[in-house]
């Protein structure tokens, strides 16, 4: 008889436990379902194949394509040879008009001409349709 009213004392504990609280969330126990993975289908190449396929992609270079640099640099390998020589140069602006000179340095953003005629002027880059010598042929339509 014991054993009776031991069980009836833990059932009754148990239910007054698990009696919901509506201050709190309810948790479920979920069951955690995983995708069956069948097993691996088996190779019917011969070994040595494999082997050979393996060999020529190591000596493969890499298909991937490469970025192209952000810089390429012509244009100040252009300004370069055209300091050191002091290239009489003709700049034509986006506006039509072209200034002569030699350009005495650049940046960034803007180059100097030297003048010998008249005063030194820095011109900003995004004005510059094009420059080209001035011994050049000057019938450009760009």
């Amino acid at each position: 008889m014991e054993y009776k009213t031991a069980m009836k004392d833990g059932m009754e504990s148990t239910a007054a436990r698990q009696a919901p609280d509506p201050t709190q969330e309810e948790f479920i126990n979920r069951k955690l379902i995983r995708p069956s993975l069948s097993a691996p289908v088996p190779r019917t190449e011969p070994v040595s194949e494999r082997r050979e396929r393996l060999e020529r992609t190591d000596r493969m270079p890499s298909m991937k394509r490469v970025t192209p640099p952000d810089q390429t640099h012509a244009e100040n390998f252009y300004y370069q040879k055209q300091m050191q020589s002091k290239t009489p140069v003709i700049v034509m602006m986006k506006d039509g008009e072209q200034v002569q000179g030699t350009i005495e340095w650049y940046d960034k953003n803007c180059i100097k001409l030297h003048r010998n005629g008249g005063s030194n002027l820095l011109i900003y880059k995004p004005s510059i349709r094009y420059i080209y010598k001035a011994g050049e042929n000057t019938s450009r339509n760009l």
